[in-house]
């Protein structure tokens, strides 16, 4: 079974994203925990976090995927800006328990100069002050294009994060399209050799979801701009190989392309129709 997903507005709440996924054809959703430019995050309605789980009985949505702010730099250069990622992320944290097989996606961070190694060190601090043992909640590594000083563009860096991480099961990995391209990964002409890679350096069972995204960009331009599904770099072929992928089967696929509902849609059936006699199910 194949699902495939992108992203949706958590401004109304989480019962309105359930029924908005299934109205075009999804089933699942990404979202945001918080304004992902910062602020203070919006407290959520016990009663509608337990109407949306009671909707994923009888409609087959489900695997909502939280998503940190872009604010979120747990390697930044200022100490108050790394308490507001250490904060942000405990909180979000302790929220999602209340959602049964969720999981939480951040952008590693960008260490502004402090140079690769120190940026490594600071995350991995904040995810040890973070993680607590019986937290159920898993905690994603974004694969990033490697823009400016963003750190988590090679899968030596994400598994250097998570070595350093004492709680390492409550870790795992998204990968993104669109930045493991811009990275400089051969996901168009080598998918077997990327895949191969990433399960010798991290291993494959730490790939718990992916971002399905084409690229503005050629491959390792580092610029990190998403395109819709067939329009940019890496193109229709690639993303038929990847969603019809046999160790990529069962897991989650989010799109986060440039695109309202009814481009999301389209974009959802087309992808439908690339899986090769798989049961695809398509998210948002």
């Amino acid at each position: 079974m194949l699902r495939i997903g992108c992203h949706l507005s958590s401004s109304k709440g989480f019962l309105a994203m359930a029924k908005t996924a299934e109205s075009i054809g999804a089933s699942a959703f990404q979202f945001f925990t918080r304004n992902p430019r910062g602020g203070a995050a919006k407290q959520w309605q016990e009663a509608d976090v337990n109407a949306m789980l009671a909707y994923f009985e009888g409609s087959g949505v489900g695997m909502p995927l939280a998503h940190a702010p872009y604010t979120l730099n747990a390697c930044a250069g200022e100490e108050k800006t790394r308490n507001f990622a250490l904060e942000a992320m405990a909180e979000d944290l302790r929220k999602l328990e209340m959602i049964p097989g969720a999981m939480y996606n951040f952008h590693p961070g960008s260490h502004v100069g402090q140079g690769d190694e120190k940026g490594i060190e600071l995350i991995a601090d904040t995810l040890n002050r973070t993680l607590w043992k019986d937290q159920q909640t898993i905690v994603l590594l974004e694969t990033m294009a490697g823009k400016g000083s963003e750190v988590g563009r090679s899968f030596e860096q994400l598994r250097a994060i998570m070595d350093r991480t004492a709680l390492q099961e409550k870790l795992g990995v998204c990968l993104d399209t669109c930045h493991v391209w811009d990275a400089g990964y051969d996901i168009v002409d080598d998918l077997e050799g990327v895949l191969e890679e990433f399960d010798c350096i991290i291993g494959l069972n730490r790939l718990k979801a992916i971002h399905l995204n084409d690229s503005m960009n050629a491959r390792g331009s580092r610029k990190d701009r998403h395109e819709k599904i067939g329009q940019g770099h890496i193109g229709l072929e690639a993303f038929e190989r990847i969603v019809n992928h046999p160790r990529l089967k069962g897991l989650p696929f989010y799109l986060e392309t440039p695109n309202e509902l009814e481009g999301y849609q389209a974009e959802i059936a087309m992808l439908r129709n690339m899986c090769c006699g798989q049961d695809a199910e398509v998210s948002m």
